[in-house]
């Protein structure tokens, strides 16, 4: 047995934040938005990861990890003691997903994009990246974007402008990415289109 690191230090505040935090880079896609609330978490699982889950994560939010965050059962053992989600195998039945390889991510469209009379019962990818600053170009627009965003991320899943590109047709279905890296997020929502991707 090992102690399960501490969640929030000031719970309340600071899911407040993070929640603002996520909204805010919801609601213009492509854009960074500071993390600032405090905490330790096992690794893989980064502190950004951490506090989104114990933000947006509860026993009726069914959670996929990607293999290296699943193996770690230190991870397993803090999201289910904080959070209380369900731990499950099948993407397609996930409310969210943590991913700590982004290289490694199964093609969006194995992730449950919705219902049509209930779009909102998809997937929210969250993706821990090592930059929101360099990487591939992608030039977006859509809602929340006046004119066109350029958004940069490293490293981004293989052909991800086309998967987006192919999720972006499903809409208002589709799943939902926040991307994370050290202390900040940004978000590229289903409703964002995919001007050009550079490499």
């Amino acid at each position: 047995m090992h102690a399960v690191a501490a969640g929030f230090a000031a719970p309340v505040l600071s899911a407040q934040k993070t929640f603002r935090a996520v909204l805010n880079a919801l609601a213009r896609p492509g854009t960074i938005h500071p993390l600032t609330a405090e905490l330790s978490a096992p690794a893989p699982l980064s502190p950004a990861a951490a506090a989104i889950a114990l933000t947006l994560c509860d026993y009726d939010t069914p959670l996929w990890l990607d293999a290296g965050l699943r193996s770690t059962d230190a991870v397993i053992d803090w999201l289910r003691f904080h959070c209380r989600s369900p731990i499950i195998d099948d993407p397609r039945a996930a409310a969210f997903a943590i991913v700590s390889t982004p290289s490694e991510l199964p093609p969006l469209d194995h992730f449950n994009p919705g219902l049509p009379d209930y779009p909102d019962r998809s997937t929210t990818l969250i993706l821990q990246l090592e930059s929101l600053r360099s990487g591939p170009q992608l030039l977006l627009e859509g809602p929340g974007i006046r004119g066109c965003q350029v958004f940069r991320a490293s490293p981004l899943p293989r052909n991800i402008g086309a998967q987006l590109i192919a999720n972006r047709t499903l809409f208002p279905r589709g799943v939902d990415l926040v991307l994370l890296a050290e202390r900040e997020l940004a978000a590229l929502p289903r409703s964002i289109r995919i001007v050009r991707e550079e490499h």
